[in-house]
């Protein structure tokens, strides 16, 4: 078995999954009672319906390049509706967090406007590819962490469900964006120029994402940022950072010229997962 095969060669196929989640009964700070961890995820959900749906534009767009492989070109078609699923369902919770008092409209509108209707459309179709590429990576890293460390046992059950399912399916389509990036165009410094556009455009958007929900939920103040350390402390975690662990760790992984995302041993956590909640092989 190889790192380049493919999940559909190695565990029979991408599994679009379409789960229902009851949101109406989630907190404003449905995360332990804490404000920083509730809208650290927040933040990403805002993010996650449009960029969900640009990686499935910048993967479609060269779909005829791998029209010749049609193990790949099984998982991209999976890949697609996992993705749509996804973007659905984090779309929902945006009605339960304007019931929360939160205002997120003029913050969608902003975030729209300069990375869909300005920085896509003035880059590259190779470069919305590799972004999704390394993108995918740094998602597949968050969805490893949430699955091993447990963290969400502190969210409320319905938010918890749905960053656990959406973290597994990461996991399952880890390698796809990455393997037809491979095929379109293997130029290490285009992978690198993906990743420093990936980079950049996660941090920042996610940053103002979040602070403005903080902002909002009037705890932007000192204290807040103890609270990532009471949540480590309650479920005896090891210490984590999103900077070093997510971003610092996954820039010095993906820029190993040999990287390939199914170096990430983390599929074992994925099935656990998937087979407890939904009974998948």
């Amino acid at each position: 078995m190889t790192q380049q095969q493919t999940w559909s060669e190695r565990r029979g196929g991408i599994q679009p999954r379409a789960p229902r989640f009851d949101f109406s009964g989630v907190p404003r700070r449905w995360f332990g009672g804490l404000a920083l961890p509730t809208h650290l995820a927040n933040g990403a959900n805002l993010l996650f319906p449009m960029g969900e749906r640009f990686f499935v534009r910048s993967v479609r767009h060269f779909e005829k390049v791998i029209a010749d492989d049609p193990a790949l070109l099984a998982d991209v078609k999976a890949f697609y509706r996992q993705e749509g699923h996804h973007a659905g369902m984090h779309e929902r919770y945006f009605e339960a967090l304007e019931g929360q008092g939160f205002e997120i409209q003029g913050f969608l509108r902003w975030y729209r406007r300069l990375a869909y209707e300005g920085i896509e459309r003035v880059t590259t179709p190779e470069m919305h590819l590799a972004a999704t590429a390394a993108l995918e990576h740094f998602t597949a890293i968050l969805a490893e962490g949430a699955l091993e460390q447990r963290l969400l046992d502190a969210a409320h059950p319905a938010m918890r469900e749905l960053l656990l399912w959406h973290a597994a399916e990461e996991i399952e389509h880890k390698s796809v964006a990455f393997d037809v990036l491979k095929r379109v165009n293997p130029s290490y410094a285009l992978r690198m120029a993906g990743l420093f556009f990936a980079t950049v455009t996660l941090g920042g958007f996610w940053a103002a994402a979040t602070l403005m929900f903080l902002a909002q939920d009037d705890a932007l103040h000192p204290g807040t940022l103890r609270e990532l350390k009471q949540v480590r402390e309650t479920k005896g975690v090891q210490d984590r950072s999103i900077v070093r662990d997510v971003f610092w760790a996954g820039i010095k992984a993906y820029a190993r010229r040999d990287f390939h995302p199914n170096q990430m041993d983390n599929e074992g956590l994925a099935r656990a997962y998937l087979e407890e909640a939904f009974g998948a092989s």
